[in-house]
């Protein structure tokens, strides 16, 4: 069936620690004006730090996202090793392209979308811009879920056969292939084909254990992973976007916590996600349902400064001092943090994106998405392109184009 996916509004709503903000509209034109009203002098910055991202997609796209790195790229060009800026930092790239710290704020902050420090990882992490501004922000009706439906409904109709809650705990290899995958409860199912969506430390870990390629998966370091709040909020919030960011003081400092200190920042960003905003079906009349994530440490919260509990009313006073008081609001308030990824997820110590991005060369020191057994391939955030629901797209892309590859049609079982 055909979804017809909603158009937001605005990309995201940013607050700064001094109380401005700056709405960021998918047009590019619009956009630049945005930032000329924050920041004079600054909309022709914004303008050519656009071009830039397009440039560096543009030479990402014919490159690194073409396909799996040990493939040298058909469309690849010379320029390419340029447009990227090779060895500089995100935030290095921020200092360049603005003089305003605010906007230089909001540039390093997309280095959260790899789960990463904007001190450390590589520039090319700037496109995602391109991505947001050319392409848009889309919702779909109903949220997330409802493309995991869609998606049972087209296997449905391939007759695909579908296993819910079959946990794997072996994959069974033979004679330097994939002979077929073990069950907890005890059945096997042959296989031709294995691809494996779990993360790439839980699959080299337990699955089919290979030392040297987790030690090269630990040599990363773990990305950040993610302190949720998931409440029930009365009422209607005037103004509210779909996607807000509420930024710290010090962000230097935040990730210094992050990745140095390793313990969940004091002074957060906090990013509020209200799909009720745009679709009324989200939450109760006269309700929001609100979703508020904090980057923190892929590590166990027992070992944290805090208990969970605490943290959440530190984040929850860190919203009012930023002018969203719930106070009297909440009907209830679900945590989420690193130990449920890691439970639920088999997520190496919670962490959302697998390895970090620290150092120009981590997006090329990924694990690759054909494993070291013929017929094992791998997908999903802590592989190759990396995390984030775009580029686990392009790797389900990629790892189909392998698997029509190596195995044609009519020649394997999976």
């Amino acid at each position: 069936m055909r979804r017809e996916l909603v158009e937001l509004r605005e990309l995201c709503r940013y607050r700064f620690a001094d109380g401005s903000r700056l709405s960021a509209h998918r047009d590019p034109e619009r956009m630049a004006a945005e930032v000329e009203r924050l920041a004079p002098g600054q909309g022709a910055r914004w303008r050519a730090f656009h071009a830039w991202a397009r440039g560096c997609l543009e030479a990402s796209t014919r490159t690194f996202f073409a396909g799996p790195l040990t493939r040298p790229p058909s469309e690849a060009r010379l320029s390419d090793l340029t447009a990227v800026a090779p060895g500089r930092t995100l935030a290095g790239l921020a200092c360049r392209a603005f003089t305003d710290r605010r906007l230089r704020q909001y540039v390093a902050r997309y280095a959260t979308y790899a789960g990463s420090n904007p001190y450390r990882a590589p520039a090319a992490l700037g496109c995602i811009p391109a991505i947001e501004h050319d392409h848009g922000g889309w919702y779909v009706p109903g949220g997330l879920p409802t493309l995991a439906d869609d998606l049972a409904r087209l296997l449905e109709e391939a007759q695909v056969e579908v296993r819910l809650s079959a946990r794997v705990c072996e994959v069974v290899a033979g004679g330097g292939r994939v002979r077929a995958v073990r069950l907890a409860d005890g059945g096997e199912v042959g296989c031709d084909v294995a691809i494996a969506n779990t993360d790439a430390a839980e699959l080299y870990g337990h699955l089919l254990p290979d030392r040297r390629r987790l030690r090269r998966i630990a040599a990363l370091g773990p990305s950040s992973s993610a302190f949720l709040l998931l409440a029930g909020v009365e009422g209607r919030t005037e103004g509210l976007a779909h996607h807000s960011i509420l930024f710290s003081a010090d962000y230097r400092a935040e990730f210094g916590d992050l990745f140095e200190r390793r313990r969940p920042p004091r002074d957060p960003t906090v990013y509020v996600g209200c799909a009720s905003v745009d679709d009324p079906s989200q939450a109760p009349e006269g309700a929001e349902a609100w979703t508020m994530l904090v980057n923190v440490p892929a590590r166990d919260p027992s070992r944290w400064p805090l208990s969970p509990q605490a943290y959440r009313d530190l984040v929850l006073e860190r919203l009012a001092e930023r002018g969203h008081d719930l106070s009297g609001r909440l009907r209830f308030v679900d945590l989420f943090t690193p130990a449920d990824l890691r439970e639920r997820y088999g997520a190496w110590g919670g962490a959302i994106y697998g390895g970090a991005y620290s150092g120009p060369l981590a997006p090329f020191r990924r694990p690759g998405n054909r494993g070291p057994r013929r017929g094992l391939y791998l997908v999903g955030g802590s592989v190759h392109p990396g995390g984030g629901l775009p580029l686990v797209a392009m790797g389900g892309r990629i790892v189909a184009d392998l698997v029509n590859r190596d195995f044609p049609v009519g020649k394997a079982t999976s």
